[in-house]
């Protein structure tokens, strides 16, 4: 008779508040999936420029850079809250869960404001030639993502005010973090994409 070896795991909790959970790994996975696409875009970005003479076309105008620099700084400092929101989720704080939390959805939602106000700056749109097309692309996508995960950040907040404390909702934080931390790393590369490459490779070939 075979002897078979049992490992007792009736002790463990049914969710853990890290990263050995799966969601937090299928987190993880779907950056990588987002970031691919977002890779993607910014080969094509210097594809299409590489099959011009000059870039961005004639008649578009350089990209602002100053207000974009301000929202990227307000990106990275709003990683501050997640980064807190995340430990208070670990240990089950909740006090720090929802003071993380607001403040990166404050500071989440100014950086998408300025971004508005720097997207309504371009002289150029989705339908003016391929560079136009190529980054409004990038814009809206990143976009999207930033919006639905501030969303998402503000259920968790009305959850928590009406007292949602269990594990489930505390892996819900922690999990949200990562989503806006690659929000904000995959936005660098695209920022310096869009607003300073131009200015770099966009000299007569």
């Amino acid at each position: 008779m075979i002897r078979r070896r049992t490992l007792d795991v009736s002790g463990l909790p049914d969710i853990d508040v890290s990263s050995q959970e799966p969601i937090w790994w299928g987190q993880i996975c779907l950056c990588c999936i987002e970031g691919a696409m977002f890779c993607i875009l910014i080969a094509c970005y210097f594809y299409f420029r590489l099959s011009l003479d000059m870039w961005p076309p004639p008649g578009t105008q350089l990209p602002h850079v100053a207000i974009p620099t301000v929202t990227l700084i307000l990106a990275i400092v709003s990683c501050l809250g997640s980064y807190r929101a995340s430990e208070g989720a670990k240990k089950n704080e909740r006090g720090a869960m929802l003071r993380g939390l607001l403040l990166n959805l404050a500071l989440g939602c100014a950086f998408l404001i300025l971004r508005g106000y720097a997207w309504y700056t371009l002289n150029f749109n989705w339908a003016s030639d391929v560079h136009g097309s190529t980054v409004w692309t990038i814009l809206g996508l990143h976009t999207m993502d930033a919006t639905a995960d501030l969303l998402f950040t503000a259920v968790l907040i009305v959850a928590l005010i009406f007292g949602r404390t269990g594990r489930s909702m505390r892996l819900a934080v922690h999990v949200d973090s990562v989503v806006w931390y690659f929000l904000v790393l995959i936005w660098i590369p695209l920022y310096i994409v869009i607003y300073w490459a131009p200015r770099f490779v966009g000299a007569p070939a």
